[in-house]
């Protein structure tokens, strides 16, 4: 009867997940003790499973999950409104009331835009076809950008690099005094929607396109003691 030893099990998983994240390492731990208890359990009821160790599973454990800070919607307004910039406004509006990533909004062409509609051809799902619902005046700002611009269908309606939006994002946070990244606005369209009623299947599955429940639960914020105690009254005050 052969057996498996803990120090020969941790010596592959830190081979096979060297300078790779702890959730892909947690992810290969547990394929790897689910291959043993179905080997275990189908030919080998004698064999232990090496997996089940202390040590195993405090290094390949569960990560703590991420508390992202959330951009208030007074604040990520202010940002908007300071923007002088045509382009640079419509830019920040699509990531902060569409929900959109920055690559997303990179790659729309007016040919993607339809009433209130935007049509993702390429979209990070590897789906065809997403769309991004927009407020109307946003739609309209847009609508206005692309003909007073003269942008062609097929042409890029931002045709700036990635590095480009990046810096034009963080330079509107620095205006407020905030650090600020693309998917912060993103993140700020989730939290915003939620905190004002929207179901979470409306949160996730229209303004995050996400096809897993648990994923958007991630994106929104910690509720604080101020927003609670709103909350409660609104409920029962």
């Amino acid at each position: 009867m052969f057996s498996i030893t803990t120090e020969e099990i941790l010596s592959f998983l830190t081979q096979i997940t060297l300078n790779t994240k702890q959730t892909t390492k947690r992810n290969r731990y547990i394929v790897l003790s689910s291959f043993f208890n179905f080997t275990i359990s189908t030919n080998l009821p004698k064999l232990n499973n090496p997996c089940n160790s202390p040590i195993l599973r405090k290094i390949f454990k569960r990560p703590s999950p991420i508390q992202w800070k959330i951009i208030e919607k007074d604040l990520v307004d202010e940002i908007i409104f300071r923007t002088i910039h045509t382009r640079n406004r419509i830019l920040l509006e699509l990531m902060a009331r569409g929900g959109m990533r920055v690559g997303e909004v990179l790659n729309l062409t007016p040919s993607d835009v339809d009433d209130r509609r935007l049509i993702l051809q390429k979209p990070k799902s590897g789906r065809q076809g997403e769309v991004v619902y927009i407020p109307r005046k946003l739609n309209k700002r847009l609508f206005d950008y692309i003909r007073e611009e003269d942008i062609q269908p097929k042409e890029y309606i931002f045709p700036i690099t990635y590095s480009t939006a990046w810096h034009i994002v963080k330079n509107s946070g620095k205006m407020v005094g905030i650090n600020l990244r693309p998917h912060d606005l993103r993140r700020h369209a989730a939290t915003h929607a939620s905190r004002a009623g929207t179901p979470l299947e409306i949160v996730s599955k229209v303004i995050l396109r996400h096809a897993d429940l648990t994923t958007t639960q991630r994106y929104l914020g910690k509720i604080n003691d101020r927003e609670a105690i709103r909350w409660i009254e609104n409920l029962y005050g």
